[in-house]
């Protein structure tokens, strides 16, 4: 069966296969108030514990991250269109790169899915009328804008020039930036993801809706869970490493450095430690929108979803075992070196089983290419070619040659962004009508899912030429043979800033022009597509009754089709529900 609205307020429902009529009865009523108009002042905002209202408390503030950010990797593109450089000095140049790794990693990649995305949809998609903790959600976005801004302050006066890894000794002798506050600044970030993965745990344990059990679960919530108990295990190290650099940077502890009797390996196997698990808290949860959308758009059950739930779980429990394989090239025993490749190729298989299974879901299936569906797709190609090139990195003899390379800088970009960041754009686009109760237009959305696809292979496939034959990473000077590679990289990134400005322009205007969505714009199923767009103040008039399994979108009982509450009289505002097609 597929979904019900779960109250003693069910309407009658469509025929088998279609969706609701645009003027459905609906339990919340017609024009009703909902969490975006019940309150206009800025303090109903500052003080909010409703997620919803801190998702996108999140969404501005991560934003406007991202294009500081964004602007800083446009200035080092720029920069090395030239082989001796072109507006910044060897130390101005470092301290722009510095500054668009920190920005990114720790104030965008890291917050984007969980705070925004799963802030608004996970206790919607589980029967909750809010997270287990609204005031300690409150208090993740206030302690991640505390860093965030010492972040900034930090960039702005002074500066730092150690990249976003702060390798010691360098970050806690030698550098002369601005490196303790912004290192305080990285730590209450880190604080802020430790608040919002302790709120999901518990959601997800205590509150969700009778007859949610584990396999019942949209796939989104396993992959937050398990992104969740990461960042509750690794956050905490990478917290106390840093704060270990900043007590000997500031009081003189020998505890990295060799000048003081430190050991700077011990930095690197603590830093790696949380670091790279600290991929799949990038990673994780846009694998679990993948799914939402694949199965959205293909209407039909996710193939082994069982597989898929606990493929997130294993991705979880590899990324701890595997930090070693960043430091082939140290003083690192051998042997240790050896165990690590091995589990790094291991640690490939769960990430394939979800790539296999989505294939698998799509294969003849009814596919509607939307936009959210394009960016989808261009997901799964740039993750397939940055887990493949990850390989490569995983083989001992190879990573020797290729270690601090732009091969490197490559691979993490298709990963991080060509996975990360179109996941998040996938996901944005998909939930959007839900967190605005207004649809945007389609022909620019897929225009810039296409657009962001090619520009990002032109900007980041060079860079795997480049580091191959050799271009360290992080050289503001380089040989002039290098120079054909980086012009088509800096042309590529020009393309793929357009990609990433076309949505800030037509999302905003769909937040205050757009046509009003109805409950369920894309015939999905799920607990957050029966209620309306944009949903009330808590969610659920009743708490709903879950009665089938996950994805079920078609059975034997089509009473239970999707139901798409109508809340506006004007037809003409209101796009019509696209109808579910049989696969």
């Amino acid at each position: 069966m597929s979904v019900s609205t779960l109250d003693s307020h069910d309407t009658p429902t469509a025929s088998h296969g279609h969706a609701r009529a645009a003027h459905a009865e609906s339990p919340y009523g017609v024009d009703n108030e909902n969490y975006i108009n019940t309150d206009h002042s800025i303090k109903s905002w500052l003080l909010t514990v409703d997620h919803k209202r801190i998702a996108l408390l999140y969404l501005f503030s991560v934003s406007a991250f991202f294009l500081l950010g964004g602007l800083a990797a446009g200035l080092v593109r720029f920069e090395l269109t030239a082989p001796k450089g072109q507006i910044l000095s060897s130390e101005a140049y470092n301290r722009v790169f510095s500054a668009h790794g920190i920005i990114m990693v720790f104030l965008f990649l890291v917050p984007a899915v969980p705070a925004i995305l799963a802030n608004f949809a996970l206790p919607l998609m589980i029967g909750a009328r809010d997270l287990a903790f609204p005031r300690l959600n409150l208090l993740s976005w206030y302690v991640y804008m505390t860093g965030g801004t010492m972040i900034l302050i930090s960039l702005f006066s002074g500066g730092v020039d150690t990249g976003w890894t702060f390798y010691t000794p360098y970050s806690s002798i030698y550098a002369n930036g601005n490196v303790a506050l912004c290192l305080m600044g990285v730590f209450f970030a880190g604080f802020s993801s430790i608040f919002t993965g302790l709120n999901f745990i518990v959601t997800v344990h205590k509150m969700r809706a009778p007859g949610m059990t584990w396999f019942r679960l949209p796939l989104f919530v396993w992959a937050i869970y398990a992104t969740s108990v990461i960042i509750m295990l690794g956050t905490p190290v990478v917290a106390v490493t840093l704060l270990m650099v900043l007590v000997e940077r500031t009081l003189g502890f020998g505890l990295f450095s060799p000048e003081l009797g430190g050991d700077p390996v011990l930095f690197q196997h603590m830093f790696w430690f949380y670091s790279h698990p600290a991929v799949y808290i990038m990673m994780l949860p846009a694998l679990g929108i993948i799914n939402e959308i694949i199965a959205a758009n293909c209407k039909k059950r996710i193939f082994g979803y069982e597989f898929v739930a606990m493929s997130s779980l294993a991705i979880a429990a590899f990324g701890f075992v595997v930090w070693g394989h960043h430091m082939f090239a140290t003083a690192q025993s051998m042997y240790s070196s050896m165990i690590f490749s091995i589990i790094s190729f291991l640690v490939a298989v769960p990430s394939a089983v979800k790539v296999f299974n989505w294939i698998a879901t799509i294969f003849k299936g009814s596919v509607e290419l939307s936009s959210h569906m394009l960016f989808a797709i261009g997901f799964i190609g740039l993750f397939v070619v940055g887990g493949l090139t990850g390989m490569f990195l995983a083989a001992l003899a190879m990573d020797v040659h290729l270690t601090a390379t732009y091969f490197v800088v490559a691979h993490f970009h298709y990963v991080m962004v060509g996975g990360a960041l179109l996941g998040f754009m996938a996901g944005l686009h998909y939930w959007w009508p839900k967190m605005t109760g207004r649809l945007y237009p389609e022909f620019p959305a897929k225009l810039s899912a296409i657009i962001q696809f090619v520009g990002f292979n032109m900007t980041f496939f060079p860079q795997f030429i480049v580091g191959y034959l050799g271009m360290p990473r992080r050289y503001h000077f380089y040989a002039p043979e290098y120079q054909i590679w980086h012009i088509a990289s800096t042309a590529g990134s020009t393309v793929l800033g357009i990609g990433f400005m076309m949505p800030i322009c037509y999302l905003t205007w769909s937040w205050f022009k757009g046509p009003k969505a109805l409950a369920n714009p894309w015939g999905a199923v799920g607990l957050e597509w029966t209620i309306p767009s944009p949903p009330v103040t808590h969610n659920f008039l009743e708490i709903p009754i879950v009665t089938w399994e996950a994805y079920e979108y078609y059975g034997e009982h089509p009473a239970h089709d999707v139901l798409d509450h109508a809340h506006d009289h004007d037809s003409e505002k209101i796009a019509p529900v696209r109808e579910e097609t049989h696969v």
